[in-house]
Formats: C-alpha cells, structure tokens, sequence
C-alpha cells in the first residue's frame, strides 16, 4: 500500500506542480474554478481512483483519494480540495456502494472521467444539521417523483450536472421519511441560484438549488424509499474521514511556511524563530498535529475493516478541525502584520480553515454525538 500511495503521491504532486500551481491564485479571483478543469483531472487519472476500473477508476486502495485530499490541502489549494471531497469522496461511494448496476453504469464513468460533476444537497434554509428538519419533498406519481424545494450551501452546485438530493418521501415520518435521489440537473423545474460568496475557499462554487415540481424518474431513486438517513450514516465515516484528513493537511501547510517565515524573519537582532515563545508555540501545534494524526491512522484502520462508527467519525472530525483552526490562527499570528495581508499565503489558509468546524456537522453536533456515545442518551 505504500509502494502504491508513494506512486501516486509523485504524480499527484507533478499535477499540482504542472496544472493548478499556475492558476489557483486567478481561480481564487474569479471566485470559481473553470469547469473544464474537472476533464483535466479526470485526464490524469485522478477522480474516482478507489472505484473499479469498469468504472473508469484505477481500484487503488481509499488510502489514495484521502491522500489526494491531503496533499491539495497541504498545498493551500483548498477550494478544490472541498470540491474534489464531494465529487470523489462522498458522491461516488454513495453511487457505488448505495446504487444499482444501472446507476452506477451510468453516472460513475463520467465522473471519473470528469464530464460527470456532482454534488450532494442535504441542507436546507431551514435545516442543516437537523437533517430531520428539512423540508423538500418528494412525493410520488406513478413512475415519477414530484420534487419540491431547495438547498443551500451546495458545494459544486453551479458546476453539478448531478445531484444527489435528500428529500422526503413520507414528511409525517421524520428521518424515518427520507429518502435519496439522483437528480439529473437537465430536468425541468431544477435551477440553480447565483454563486455564493463566502468568506474563504473563493475557487470551490458554491450555490443555492431550486427544485419546483421537478419530475425525478423512479428509477433514480438511490437505495430503498424511507431509507435515506440510514444511508447517510451508514455514509459518514469515509465523508469525516475526507475532512479529518484536509484538516491535517491544511494544518501541515500551515506549520511547514510558518516555519519558513519564522527562521527568515529578524526582530531585535535575531531570526523569530530564536524566540522562546515562538519556538514553544510550534512544539505545541506540531504535538497536537501529530495527535490528530495518530487518531486518523487509527480510524482509518477501522474503516477498512468496517468497524469504524458514526461516534469514530464524530471524534476525528471534532478534533481535527479545531486543531486546524487553532493552528492556521497560531501561525498567522506568528506572521505579524504580513499575515493579515494577502500578499502572504497564511491568510488565505486562515479565510479557508473557518468553515470546517461549521459544515459537514458542526463542532456542536459532534460533541453532543460523542456525549451520547458515552451516555447512551
């Protein structure tokens, strides 16, 4: 496996080197990521690299699109590195694991060739981390599913030729009244809002959706009806896993130029890095980078041996992003003023880091799932 990670490890990085290097900083001032860029990475090799080669993938282990995930992380290319985690990381194990033989036919050769972009729509205005909560229907109509609503927050939502859309079926059922579609976005009745600004990841699009009576075939429901947030559990190991792993990478980038910056910078006569204070803070965030780390490692063993659990998740996504946030903040603040300025690269990590205690389950909500863990209520 680590002959293999090694092999794709160098070409990942040539990638970076040859084809995103020399672009992301106008990506990040046009707000948006050009869309033929997904045909260069599925050009490469890069997309859907864990599915079968049927498929158009490579069958190489999970360790390798995790490590993907990393590297674009540990490079600052964060806004392709949350887009890449949709597409590659959550939406197509949904499609694989969760699917049909025509599903998957279908979808999972153009996504990995990157004709295909996809998206996952599960919050709402009104519901995000009570998925419970939210309020889209899908109600059926013979051979079809009428589908009302909307999404928020949609990473890849502008691009998304294919969205997978958590909607319910039996709205008097609760969670138990979910189900999953995959919605083709050349439906009638399906629209996309304008691009979202946010306060970082300018290159990753984000959108609000729009369903309004759109006719879903009933053949692109995704699993059984009513089953829907099984599915999403059943789910979020690999999707926390994806996040646990930008986190540490990001992290890594971070500690790696503000080492950098420090041994270069002078003050009273000395580098910064002379400093006690400056030297004791980076033997505090390198400790708790390598803790998150060995945690990772650890959960990612029981992921591929199927044992990982939703709680697993909860404590790996929990901790990492806070390490992250406090590591790009300790950093940037060992840069001085430079590192308010965009002219310095830690900003930018900085503006990226915020949301990740936010989205994919809030820092909140993986507390409360750990204490019931422990609890049992």
């Amino acid at each position: 496996m680590s002959e293999e990670i090694t092999l794709f490890k160098d070409m990942v990085l040539r990638f970076f080197e040859q084809e995103v290097a020399p672009n992301y900083e106008q990506w990040e001032q046009d707000h948006c990521m050009p869309r033929d860029f997904w045909r260069t990475m599925g050009e490469a090799g890069l997309l859907l690299v864990d599915m079968p080669e049927e498929f158009g993938g490579s069958e190489t282990s999970v360790d390798v699109a995790l490590m993907i995930m990393e590297e674009l992380s540990r490079c600052g290319y964060f806004g392709l590195a949350t887009g890449y985690n949709i597409h590659a990381n959550i939406v197509a194990p949904y499609v694989m694991n969760i699917g049909n033989d025509d599903q998957r036919a279908r979808w999972l050769p153009g996504m990995a060739s990157g004709d295909i972009v996809t998206a996952l729509g599960m919050t709402e205005p009104g519901a995000g981390s009570d998925v419970a909560g939210m309020r889209s229907t899908a109600i059926r109509e013979g051979e079809f599913y009428r589908l009302n609503g909307s999404k928020i927050f949609i990473t890849n939502g502008i691009h998304a030729d294919m969205v997978i859309v958590c909607a319910k079926t039996d709205p008097a059922a609760g969670a138990k009244g979910i189900s999953l579609f995959l919605v083709d976005t050349s439906l009638p009745g399906f629209s996309k809002g304008k691009k979202l600004e946010k306060m970082g990841q300018h290159s990753s699009d984000t959108a609000e959706l729009f369903f309004e009576d759109v006719m879903v075939p009933a053949e692109c429901l995704l699993g059984e009806e009513g089953k829907g947030f099984m599915y999403l559990m059943q789910e979020l190991p690999r999707e926390r896993l994806g996040c646990a792993i930008q986190a540490i990478g990001h992290a890594q980038g971070a500690l790696d130029m503000t080492c950098e910056y420090v041994t270069d910078r002078k003050a009273f006569g000395q580098s910064i890095a002379q400093f006690q204070n400056t030297r004791f803070k980076l033997a505090e965030l390198k400790t708790e980078l390598e803790m998150c780390r060995a945690l990772y490692e650890k959960l990612k063993g029981k992921f591929a041996e199927d044992q990982m659990t939703v709680d697993d998740g909860a404590m790996i996504k929990l901790a990492s992003t806070e390490m992250e946030l406090k590591m790009v903040d300790t950093c940037l603040q060992l840069h001085g003023g430079y590192g308010y300025t965009d002219e310095y690269e830690i900003s930018r990590f900085y503006r990226d880091a915020r949301v990740q205690t936010i989205y994919a389950g809030s820092s909140e909500i993986m507390k409360e799932v750990v204490a019931r863990s422990i609890l049992g209520r």
